[in-house]
């Protein structure tokens, strides 16, 4: 009798503790205690270049860096041959002129051709309060870089070396990373399209890639915007000048464009609206960016994600850091506000002066002010996206992982006391990789996409606790799941990805409720429990305060006796 009080003390003490055995999942949430009709709020969180190995590799349970193969690892120079090294890093080095330290190209000669931890005390000692460099990472060259999913050209294809395969430890620096060991890390995350964040930010609403009427209607004078692609439609031509190994430099093409040839935009363009980088034209609409710039795209019509939330009734809104400060031309130094990470400013539904603009494009504030406001108030609609100013973003060579893993997990804090978490579905994800090297091949899918693998959390009352999900994601996913809770039409460019997949073998796209604990709604993707490590000091403690209840009730009893 005092064995088995002994055991049921013993548990009952680790688990208010909060304590559980490595491998062993602390959700005490049973699977179809909920439903999608649960869900009243969806918020999506869109930071920005960065791969799941580099910040996440090392994350217990997941599929991380540990599992990397050998043909993975090791790059191939741009003739298929194994480099006995990896490419020095060009310019200032390793380092922006303005991180802490400087590590200069001649410190980068002879590295080991593999993937290597960036914040090693014994190697380069770099942390997350650095820049770095704004790496390559442009439609053609990812899937270049991807090399048919064996992952083994990023290096030859960069413009930076070796420093693609560089990532960090992460897990006693990140905010974030504490986070997703509190709720559900998707390990089998992938961007929705090939390359960068003009690209993935369009594919992030509409699940397809914009049109350039401009350059589809005069493609003489705009013939520059052209990418020169080879038969394959996947590479880039390369220009007889350019380095023959990556050993040498970065690689020269024959025009790498901000078009396809058949005129879709997959390249940074700035949006036909202010604000943008593109001033108006002369005399013109001081509301709009010059129309005969070669890199203003084309307003865009295709229907979106706000399309059909606007024609269900359901309440949505962008909100974008510094948003009014862009539209003022009073952007402070240091904030970098990216005018192509506004989707929606380039879409001809919310055009200047158009009442949808007014509703649904909302200012942020600086420092992400006025969107905490309205997480602290409980008046975020339905459906929101946020996009971080520049500085708390994430972007390599303009920003730090430091600052915006602090400002995220304090957003992170502010919505799970928010009024409104009760029925909230939060998803943190990046836009792309930037260029960072990741060993996960993608599912092969249609012409855009997916691409590399990044990192997702899914935090919510509903979200598994403690949880990695290997189910299969991409950037639209969040679509996904806007578009099942709140039963809208399918966008084309949902169906037309599921297709390409399963024409190559693959299941379709998920939509994130195997990350929550919901009823028949739910489920359909494997996962694991994140191995949680206990403390032996703690445990023994337990056990002895535990015997020593157990001793105190037998003298008790033989008192009473």
């Amino acid at each position: 009798m005092q064995k088995r009080a002994l055991s049921l003390i013993i548990a009952a003490t680790v688990a208010a503790a909060g304590l559980v055995e490595p491998g062993i999942a602390a959700n005490a949430t049973p699977a179809g205690a909920v439903d999608l009709s649960q869900i009243q709020n969806v918020v999506v969180i869109y930071a920005e270049n960065r791969g799941f190995d580099h910040l996440f590799g090392n994350f217990p349970g997941a599929n991380g860096l540990a599992n990397a193969t050998a043909l993975q690892k090791t790059q191939l120079d741009r003739n298929g041959s194994v480099m006995s090294e990896l490419p020095p890093v060009g310019g200032n080095g390793l380092t922006d002129p303005s991180d802490p330290t400087q590590v200069p190209t001649e410190e980068t000669r002879g590295h080991p051709n593999q993937p290597y931890a960036l914040d090693d005390p014994n190697g380069y000692n770099i942390g997350l309060d650095y820049k770095l460099h704004d790496l390559v990472h442009r439609f053609y060259q990812n899937q270049m870089q991807i090399n048919g999913g064996a992952n083994n050209m990023f290096a030859a294809w960069s413009d930076v070396g070796g420093e693609v395969m560089g990532h960090f430890d992460g897990g006693n620096t990140m905010d974030l990373w504490q986070v997703a060991q509190e709720y559900t890390l998707a390990d089998n995350f992938f961007i929705g399209a090939f390359g960068g964040s003009f690209l993935n930010h369009q594919y992030l609403i509409c699940a397809c890639a914009p049109y350039d009427f401009k350059t589809a209607n005069d493609p003489v004078t705009f013939a520059a915007n052209v990418s020169a692609v080879n038969a394959d439609g996947v590479s880039l031509q390369v220009d007889p000048t350019s380095p023959a190994s990556a050993i040498d430099g970065p690689p020269v093409f024959v025009r790498d464009g901000i078009l396809t040839p058949d005129f879709y935009g997959i390249n940074t363009m700035q949006p036909p609206y202010q604000p943008s980088s593109n001033p108006p034209a002369d005399g013109g609409d001081p509301n709009y960016a010059d129309p005969n710039r070669p890199n203003t795209l084309s307003p865009q019509t295709a229907t979106n994600i706000g399309d059909l939330m606007t024609q269900k009734g359901v309440s949505w809104a962008w909100y974008a850091g510094a948003w009014q400060a862009a539209l003022d031309h009073n952007v402070p130094a240091g904030v970098s506000f990216q005018f192509h990470h506004q989707p929606f400013n380039y879409y001809a539904n919310y055009a200047p002066g158009t009442p949808a603009r007014a509703e649904h494009l909302r200012d942020g504030g600086l420092d992400g002010a006025a969107f905490l406001q309205a997480i602290d108030a409980g008046t975020l609609p339905q459906v929101t996206f946020y996009k971080p100013e520049g500085k708390q973003n994430e972007h390599a060579g303009y920003a730090t992982v430091s600052d915006g893993d602090a400002h995220l997990a304090d957003v992170v804090r502010h919505l799970e006391a928010s009024p409104q978490f009760a029925h909230m579905v939060v998803v943190i994800t990046w836009d792309e990789n930037g260029g960072w090297w990741d060993h996960v091949a993608p599912p092969k899918g249609d012409r855009w996409g997916p691409g590399t693998r990044i990192p997702a959390l899914i935090i919510s009352p509903f979200a598994r606790r403690h949880f990695v999900d290997h189910t299969q994601y991409d950037t639209a996913s969040a679509l996904r799941l806007i578009t099942d809770v709140f039963g809208l039409p399918a966008l084309p460019g949902l169906a037309a990805r599921d297709a390409a997949l399963a024409a190559n073998g693959k299941p379709p796209m998920g939509n994130m409720t195997a990350a929550l604990d919901l009823g028949p709604a739910g489920g359909g993707g494997g996962g694991s429990p994140i191995p949680t490590p206990v403390n032996s000091r703690w445990m023994l403690a337990l056990a002895a305060f535990s015997l020593a209840v157990v001793g105190g009730i037998a003298g008790w009893r033989r008192r009473r006796s």
